[in-house]
């Protein structure tokens, strides 16, 4: 397959460029850029909507990364269907919106390392947007390039899942809801993995997820009341095993403070506060 990715152009991969996306709202965020997070996750926001022609390929592109099948004869039936489901979308239209999306990423989030990022499924994401390219096509698509790609689709078919997210405005979508939709929290810059605990990764999906849709969802108020519950509970056991009256006291303000956060209406300064409490929970673990 080294003569399809090589030929491959990585700026019109719909998969790819939202990948690369979702890694620079990450990196952002760790950075405390939070500005370009923010013009980041506002070109997904416009250029993803679910009107556009790029929401439908990234559907199907998503669902090609994502479904895995035991049986040969299941596969060739997902890429038949595939196939005439990519023959419906408006090339002409979708061609005009990747080339607003690059323009948005070049010049209005303007990142020079932003297409210069690794990506480590490179070529198995490559497949995919070759054979989308290919099935646009039809009659005069290349044959034997065809057949080349399909081959190798159906392979990746029987093997294990891309890591590929799903485009935030289709979270629930009934037509993808087996799609896993996991946002920042598995691919950080190797100069930050292990700098964040689980539930800070996990929060920071759920401040990109929140910035998107609008608010916070029924999955972020709960592991925000989680994280409160805990911290109040590690409270408890410093309490116990502390023996300085000062601290005490001021123990007895921080509980308070804690008990008053109200998760259910979660903003910018919550999130800050709940990523300290993850924090304090963490480093007080061998407490318990």
């Amino acid at each position: 397959m080294n003569n399809l990715s090589m030929s491959h152009n990585k700026k019109r991969n719909v998969g790819i460029v939202y990948e690369l996306l979702l890694r620079s709202v990450s990196s952002y965020l760790i950075e405390g850029e939070k500005e370009k997070a923010q013009i980041a996750l506002d070109i997904i926001s416009k250029r993803f909507s679910k009107d556009t022609e790029l929401f439908k390929e990234f559907r199907l592109f998503n669902a090609l990364a994502k479904t895995r099948v035991t049986d040969s004869a299941v596969s060739a039936v997902i890429l038949t269907e595939t196939k005439s489901a990519a023959r419906r979308i408006d090339y002409t239209k979708l061609d005009r919106e990747k080339s607003f999306l690059i323009r948005d990423i070049n010049h209005t989030l303007n990142d020079a390392a932003f297409f210069h990022r690794r990506i480590g499924n490179y070529r198995e994401l490559a497949t995919i947007q070759v054979a989308l390219n290919e099935w646009s096509l039809g009659d005069k698509s290349d044959l034997s390039k065809t057949i080349l790609v399909e081959t190798k689709l159906v392979e990746m078919l029987r093997s294990e899942p891309l890591q590929v997210q799903a485009p935030l405005a289709d979270s629930s979508d009934a037509g993808i809801n087996s799609l896993v939709i996991k946002l920042l929290n598995e691919k950080f810059n190797k100069k930050y993995k292990g700098a964040l605990t689980e539930d800070q990764r996990a929060l920071i999906s759920d401040y990109v997820m929140m910035n998107v849709s609008g608010g916070p969802s029924t999955q972020m108020i709960e592991r925000a009341q989680r994280i409160k519950s805990s911290a109040i509970e590690t409270l408890g056991i410093i309490e116990k095993t502390e023996k300085n009256q000062i601290i005490q006291e001021n123990l007895q303000d921080v509980r308070s403070r804690i008990s008053s956060l109200d998760v259910s209406d979660l903003n910018d300064e919550k999130l800050g506060r709940l990523m300290t409490l993850s924090q304090l929970i963490e480093e007080t673990k061998e407490l318990k």
